[in-house]
């Protein structure tokens, strides 16, 4: 299951992977443009141009559209990342040339008009509504916004309700006319495949759509400790607590994230043994990391009742700490690598996974790897990488935290210099 790297005639790059055997297509249209690259003007957008082509076409109605992906035993959707838009279906191999077209179609020719987008506007609006309403998931935006500060990177991929209300058909329908062209596509398909059908299909449908801006992006710069509270009337508590870390291109990468599955990664794991199996402290632990192109972060979230927030902080630095002067346990690692395997393992042998994991690391990293050099790549980091990348990246006066929910008492005045690790 080699991966290819191939180009348009126009340039266009096309990154396939052929699984034998599999019983679908995937194929996905990547814009290289997300919220990171939105002035304050027009935050959301990305997000809204997304949402939008679904309405219609030249050629379909947005009825018309779900209708022939799911007559075809497909799926067709979309997302947008801080980085880049995608749009993609999944269909079986006999009727791939189906969702080839409608792909095709909603990425030149949607129409994108003012009832459109207003229409659209409100379902946007909702669905920032609901992402707030969604503590566990809001509190990532929220350490988002501490950690990258003024920088972009900061910015809520969907935007605000004020800035999109403040949008409309113009500024979304120029904001394509200057993003969703050449140099700023790449066409990306795995399954059951064909990679000379798919660069000639990249080449009839999206050859011609040349003249984009090329974003031109700047780097985070360096950042300190802070804590931030945002309020939220509730008594549970959610914390997200972490640190900068390495882009995606850095060749640590799979030493942090092992280290990320050390600490807080299933039910063996350091940080769920330590705050929620011990001492009972929080309802959920987990870790997590977030690279980009330049930067990324590693990240603990929680769950806790509020008179049990602050003690929670605590234990977690002092996990971080015990990792960090004793080393790692006798076989911990190895049983961090089984972990992260079979995780990726097991994820894709979906399509829709295997998809946008290609694209993923097309986008981020320009070298997408195959599974197989994912794996050897895990295989290969020893305990003296991990204990290398924890000094790196575990810095007491470059821990951020942020708590989503009610007044806490004990929160009033905390600081990071009360924590020791």
């Amino acid at each position: 299951m080699d991966i290819a790297i191939e180009r348009t005639s126009r340039g266009i790059p096309v990154i396939t992977e052929n699984v034998p055997g599999s019983q679908n297509s995937g194929y996905m249209v990547v814009v290289n443009t997300g919220s990171r690259d939105e002035t304050p003007d027009i935050f959301g957008i990305s997000h809204l141009l997304e949402h939008t082509v679904f309405r219609g076409t030249k050629n379909r109605t947005s009825f018309q559209i779900s209708k022939e992906a799911e007559g075809a035993g497909g799926e067709i959707n979309a997302f947008t990342t801080k980085e880049f838009t995608a749009f993609y279906a999944v269909t079986l191999e006999s009727t791939k040339k189906i969702v080839q077209d409608l792909i095709a179609d909603i990425i030149t020719n949607p129409l994108l008009t003012k009832d459109h987008v207003e229409s659209e506007k409100k379902i946007v609006i909702q669905e920032i509504s609901m992402y707030e309403q969604e503590p566990d998931v809001y509190i990532h935006e929220l350490f988002d916004m501490a950690i990258w500060k003024d920088h972009e990177l900061a910015h809520e991929t969907a935007g605000t309700k004020y800035t999109v209300t403040g949008l409309d058909y113009k500024d979304v329908r120029e904001y394509r006319e200057s993003k969703y062209k050449i140099p700023n596509l790449t066409v990306v398909a795995c399954g059951n495949i064909n990679n000379n059908d798919v660069v000639n299909w990249a080449e009839k449908n999206f050859d011609n759509m040349s003249g984009g801006r090329e974003n031109h992006r700047k780097k985070p710069a360096a950042t300190t400790s802070s804590y931030m509270h945002r309020k939220r009337e509730e008594d549970h508590c959610y914390i997200a607590m972490g640190f900068r870390a390495f882009d995606a291109q850095n060749t640590n990468r799979p030493a942090l994230k092992l280290l990320s599955a050390i600490l807080g990664s299933g039910s063996s794991s350091r940080l769920f043994q330590s705050v929620r199996e011990e001492k009972t402290l929080v309802y959920s632990v987990y870790n997590t990391i977030n690279q980009f192109t330049d930067a990324g972060t590693l990240v603990t979230c929680m769950s806790s009742t509020r008179k049990n927030v602050l003690e929670a902080i605590k234990t977690t630095a002092e996990t971080y700490k015990s990792l960090k002067e004793s080393g790692l346990l006798k076989g911990e690692l190895q049983r961090s690598k089984n972990f992260v395997k079979g995780t990726l393992t097991r994820g894709i042998e979906s399509t829709s996974n295997r998809l946008y994991s290609l694209a993923e690391n097309s986008i981020l990293t320009s070298k997408p790897e195959s599974l197989d050099k994912r794996l050897e790549l895990l295989d290969a980091v020893t305990d003296e990488d991990i204990m290398r990348v924890a000094e790196n990246v575990i810095i007491p006066d470059r821990l951020n935290v942020v708590m989503l929910g009610n007044d806490v008492e004990d929160m009033k005045t905390f600081s990071i210099d009360q924590l020791d690790f």
